[in-house]
């Protein structure tokens, strides 16, 4: 793997060369199959990242392992290139896993992004794991409003390109943001949210990984609020 960007031009080359290598097609994961989750959380007064991978069986929900990484925060706060930030602790805690996922979903984005190389992408490429984005909103992209059930969803839109689903997992709650990260299709994608997100707006794998990154750096010292 080529060095790791120091600058913003330098990483932005780095999105354009890796976005020609993403596979956005692939099937959702099967029962049995194991899905991880992954979160950072921020210290900015200590200027530490803490990553969390949450490893939780497809079928039955069950967490099944989760590992965390901690670290300096390797690279400035620029919109568009958060990935540059998160990923090498985020690379480190899937790389203490004892078991490989067969699917790792991302709190942010994948394709729905300005360069096509959200995290989820990013992740993908670099570690040939099947991946995908699950955001809170919809960063700089339109939508139309899904229908109010559980499973409703639109598409999300750069101009008329479609980039990612706006999907609603619980009803009449708001929706998430799901896009391809790597080597899975966006229909896939979101069918994997919605089995991961049987009670809740979050895919249990997202919440679960918030939470125990949030524990971590609390049990780290004293520091400022949690940022995730």
């Amino acid at each position: 793997m080529p060095a790791w960007p120091a600058t913003e031009a330098a990483a932005v080359a780095e999105q354009h060369r890796l976005r020609a290598l993403v596979d956005p097609t692939g099937p959702a994961p099967a029962d049995g199959a194991l899905v991880a989750g992954v979160d950072v959380a921020y210290d900015d007064e200590r200027d530490v990242v803490v990553a969390a991978a949450v490893l939780v069986d497809f079928g039955t929900l069950e967490t099944v392992e989760e590992t965390t990484a901690t670290g300096p925060v390797s690279f400035p706060y620029v919109p568009g290139l958060l990935a540059f930030r998160e990923l090498p602790p985020v690379l480190d805690a899937l790389a203490a896993l004892r078991r490989r996922p067969d699917l790792v979903l991302c709190d942010g984005y994948g394709l729905a992004h300005p360069r096509r190389l959200g995290l989820a992408s990013h992740l993908g490429v670099l570690t040939g794991l099947r991946t995908a984005g699950v955001a809170k909103t919809p960063f700089t992209f339109t939508h139309e409003e899904p229908g109010p059930a559980r499973g409703d969803w639109s598409p999300l839109l750069d101009g008329a390109e479609v980039v990612g689903r706006a999907l609603r997992t619980q009803n009449g709650v708001k929706p998430v943001f799901v896009s391809v990260g790597h080597r899975i299709g966006l229909a896939e994608a979101c069918e994997a949210t919605l089995a991961l997100a049987p009670d809740y707006r979050l895919p249990e794998t997202t919440r679960r990984a918030d939470s125990l990154c949030r524990r971590t750096l609390a049990e780290a010292g004293p520091h400022t609020e949690a940022r995730s």
